[in-house]
């Protein structure tokens, strides 16, 4: 075990599980509370592409576009996460959409799910951790 049990990732590693990865949360904020919403996604790139429905979730994107999305993993010794920051749009275009269409991602939910959002990070974090138990206070 190292001195710290938690590691900042290098950019690169934090875009790799990014990457190979599939679910996340996006945090936007409306008005002044804040939603955290489960989402599966695809990447290109650093680009984040996620499918929504109407609703509250894509109005308040429109309305203020920036935004945080998280990911995790944790198994039996190690965990880590994954924090972008960045800015979400609608994808309007039919040359983009089409584009999107063409990574694959298909939505979990047996819903219809018509807009395509991208997300364009502003920054990428991560950090590892090592899992045990608390060490002694005193």
């Amino acid at each position: 075990m190292s001195d710290s049990p938690i590691t900042v990732l290098p950019e690169d590693d934090a875009i790799d599980k990014l990457q190979t990865n599939d679910f996340g949360r996006i945090g936007i904020r409306h008005e002044d509370d804040v939603d955290i919403i489960p989402i599966n996604y695809v990447t290109e790139g650093t680009t984040i592409y996620f499918r929504t429905a109407e609703g509250n979730k894509l109005s308040t994107i429109m309305s203020n576009p920036r935004v945080a999305f998280e990911i995790d993993h944790v198994d039996v010794n190690t965990a880590w996460s994954v924090l972008v920051k960045g800015t979400a749009t609608r994808i309007t275009s039919t040359e983009e959409e089409n584009h999107a269409e063409s990574l694959g991602l298909e939505p979990w939910v047996p819903t219809l799910k018509y807009n395509w959002v991208k997300i364009e990070p502003d920054t990428i974090e991560g950090r590892a951790f090592e899992l045990g138990p608390e060490p002694a206070r005193y």
